[in-house]
């Protein structure tokens, strides 16, 4: 039962990434890409962790745990790149 149910989680959260990824091909607007980008990430963890469930073991999280660490650090360093034109400023003050 409960494999049933990991199994059709895993279909739905994959149909959503495909939708994503089209939302990033074709998104109207380069912050509608982020936002999708952003989100697959978030969705490729939830698939890691349905299928560590769904394998009954605990051996994918260092992997979930990396795959949320680097979504967030391309969201952040996306954010920044939209807001400042530049991800590292070398802007010295001497």
């Amino acid at each position: 039962m409960l494999n049933t149910i990991v199994l059709s989680a895993i279909l739905i959260i994959s149909a959503a990434t495909i939708g994503l990824v089209y939302r990033v091909i074709k998104g109207p607007t380069t912050p509608d890409r982020v936002v999708a980008l952003d989100a697959i990430g978030i969705n490729l963890v939830a698939i890691v962790a349905l299928i560590s469930i769904a394998l009954n073991t605990s051996a994918y999280v260092e992997v979930i745990l990396l795959i949320g660490i680097l979504a967030f650090i391309g969201t952040v360093a996306f954010s920044k790149y939209l807001e400042k034109g530049v991800i590292i400023e070398n802007d010295r003050d001497r």
